[in-house]
């Protein structure tokens, strides 16, 4: 399974490669006044509006900092109600893709938030997995992804 491997904290995670669109080098976003620390902003994409979260916030550790290797991952994220919304994530130290043999993944013991998945070890340390249709609860859902207006 390859995965693309990126830190929140110290600790390296990864996404399925099969839900990023692009990897994005980091861009000026627009603020959006009152909402949540986790919502970094929102991104200009070829005219499209595409809200992005920062990965480090909430995880609830301290907003992702600039550096030369933080990234936007651009991913689509499929919703429970089965609409797809393209979604920024603001990740640190992008290190790039991974093989994982998906049989070295095992259960991390430890489950504080919903959306860390299984872990594996390697010469590195370890890698657990962010399950993207966990990450956004439905407050924050029902935030960034609001129904369309439709003409009266």
């Amino acid at each position: 399974m390859k995965l693309l491997v990126f830190h929140i904290g110290d600790d390296r995670y990864g996404l399925r490669l099969a839900v990023v669109r692009r990897v994005l080098p980091l861009m000026e976003l627009k603020g959006v006044p009152l909402a949540p620390p986790s919502v970094a902003g929102l991104m200009n994409l070829h005219g499209d509006s595409v809200p992005v979260i920062d990965l480090s916030c909430i995880s609830g550790l301290r907003p992702a900092r600039a550096h030369f290797d933080t990234r936007i991952v651009l991913v689509d994220y499929a919703a429970p109600d089965g609409a797809v919304h393209a979604l920024g994530l603001l990740a640190e130290r992008v290190t790039g893709m991974q093989d994982i043999d998906p049989a070295s993944l095992t259960t991390p013991g430890v489950r504080a938030a919903p959306f860390l998945g299984e872990v594996a070890g390697d010469g590195q340390g370890m890698v657990q997995l962010v399950e993207l249709e966990q990450l956004l609860p439905e407050s924050l859902r029902a935030l960034l992804f609001q129904p369309e207006n439709t003409p009266s």
